[in-house]
């Protein structure tokens, strides 16, 4: 045991233990599991940018899969994503795009055939998913741009007709996390018949899907993004998603997702604030460590502050889910106010997270820009958590929408 596992943990004011006996106990179990099978080997994947595909049915095992569907807390939920990017954030970005986007989507919007097709293998990762929406012209305004198109046909004759049995996607996307090795994706798509915006289980071996990987990211490089392109793909009418009629229904998704991003942002701070305070105990500069000068004790404080400030706002967050405040109805729908507390949640613990890896970087000196140290990589990855799920741009004025009337979007 090190001086430094004596000393109080990154959680200082102690959130885990609002967790019942149960969930902290299962949080353990994912923590011995992250400190075998990912920390030793996470900067070798990150450097050679592979992605670890062997260690599925290990990660399967934990049944962590969507965790509030299998009965436990939010704030689990939430723990569960931030102890991973604690470790790896390329890890904990694989879980949440095919537990938290694709899984989470078969439950929600999947048909009962849907559900009984797909749902048992992708929840034990025996299938993986993809979560297909960015697309190469359209990030954030996505869902008044996008491009990528669904035509209804006849099976039979492959001619237009108002009732046929199957589709045909046109478009691309892009950044789509497990792009490459995925199985399945849903696919968002706008119908070229309504405009309306619709989502699509598409398997990935269908002719006239193209797949290739975005090379030469300085951030989360053992994530597999792609470039996907659709080049009239038939898809099943059984395998146009049941339940989704809009974009709306895919908000009801990113709700939930861009809260999980606000988790790993918790989690890329305790994970900064890990690797600085061990570096600062024990490295030696002018005869003495680095945790006796004032001015680096003075950056962890507040690189553990931002980590407890964000935390604190994530447990409300978890708080709100539990009594399900976030789910807009009456008033609160006009207002928007759900997935403004989100995006403010989103926004904040990004921007604190940039600040506590600056900070981290800084401790390490040189050494921080080497990955053989951890916050090199740490410090890369959280460009991506700022950018992700909404830039910090896109959601700090959503919450500017919600609290002033008026939009500065557009």
């Amino acid at each position: 045991m090190s001086a430094v596992d004596t000393l109080p943990t990154a959680d200082f004011f102690g959130y885990e233990s609002l967790l019942s006996a149960s969930e902290q106990r299962k949080l353990g179990e994912l923590r011995e599991f992250l400190a075998a099978e990912i920390a030793p080997f996470a900067g070798d994947w990150w450097n050679k940018a592979e992605f670890p595909a062997h260690i599925l049915p290990k990660l399967a095992a934990l049944e962590l899969s969507t965790p509030a569907q299998r009965g436990y807390s939010h704030l689990f939920a939430g723990l569960v994503i931030a102890e991973m990017t604690r470790v790896d954030t390329s890890i904990a970005t694989f879980f949440l795009v095919h537990h938290d986007l694709f899984v989470e989507s078969l439950y929600r919007f999947g048909s009962e055939d849907q559900r009984n097709r797909y749902l048992n293998d992708a929840s034990n990762l025996r299938t993986t998913g993809a979560f297909a929406l960015t697309e190469p012209d359209h990030g954030s305004d996505v869902a008044g741009g996008m491009e990528t198109r669904a035509r209804r046909v006849s099976g039979r004759t492959g001619e237009a007709d108002g009732g046929g049995d199957c589709w045909v996607l046109n478009g691309a996307k892009r950044w789509i996390g497990n792009g490459t090795f995925c199985d399945y994706m849903l696919v968002w798509a706008r119908d070229e018949a309504d405009g309306a915006v619709r989502g699509f289980i598409v398997d990935a071996s269908l002719p006239g899907v193209g797949r290739s990987r975005i090379e030469n990211k300085i951030a989360l490089r053992t994530v597999q993004n792609a470039d996907i392109v659709f080049d009239n793909v038939r898809v099943a009418e059984a395998d146009r998603f049941a339940g989704i009629s809009s974009f709306d229904d895919t908000n009801e998704l990113l709700r939930g997702s861009r809260i999980m991003v606000a988790w790993q942002a918790v989690g890329q701070q305790l994970a900064a604030f890990d690797v600085a305070r061990q570096y600062a105990v024990e490295r030696q500069q002018f005869g003495r460590p680095l945790a006796r000068f004032q001015l680096i004790q003075q950056q962890l404080v507040s690189m553990l502050g931002n980590a407890v400030a964000s935390m604190g706002m994530m447990a409300r967050i978890a708080q709100l889910q539990e009594a399900g405040q976030l789910h807009e109805s009456g008033q609160l729908q006009e207002q928007g106010v759900g997935m403004a507390q989100v995006a403010l949640a989103k926004s904040y613990t990004s921007a604190r997270m940039r600040e506590t890896v600056a900070m981290g970087r800084s401790i390490l000196g040189g050494n921080g820009i080497v990955t053989d140290y951890r916050m090199a990589k740490i410090f890369a990855d959280a460009e991506a958590i700022y950018t992700y799920e909404g830039s910090y741009e896109v959601n700090t004025l959503i919450v500017g929408r919600a609290v002033t009337g008026v939009s500065a979007i557009v």
